[in-house]
C-alpha cells in the first residue's frame, strides 16, 4: 500500500491528513499520483492548482518525475513562509 500524507492547509482543504491507496498499475511517478488524485474530482482537482506545491518520496524531496512504488510514503506540502 502506497501511504499519502498531506500537510498545513492542503490537510485542511482535503480534510484528510493521511491516506493509503494501492498503486494503480499506470502510476510510476509523483506527477502520475498527482493525476491520480486530482481526477477524483471537488477539492482535490484543486491540487493541481496550488502554486509551488512540494512532494517528499520517502521522506526525501521529489519532483513530478520522481518514481514511486507500492510500499513508497509521499507527502504533499504547500510552499512554507517564514519570517
Amino acid at each position: 500500500m502506497l501511504k499519502i500524507l498531506y500537510f498545513a492547509s492542503l490537510r485542511e482543504r482535503l480534510e484528510v491528513g493521511a491516506e493509503s491507496i494501492d498503486l494503480p498499475s499506470g502510476v510510476s511517478d509523483v506527477g502520475g499520483l498527482l493525476q491520480l488524485l486530482t481526477a477524483r474530482g471537488g477539492e482535490w482537482a484543486s491540487l493541481a492548482t496550488v502554486k509551488n506545491l512540494r512532494f517528499a518520496v520517502n521522506q526525501e524531496m521529489a519532483r513530478l518525475d520522481s518514481p514511486v512504488g507500492a510500499d513508497d510514503e509521499v507527502a504533499f506540502f504547500p510552499p512554507v513562509t517564514g519570517g
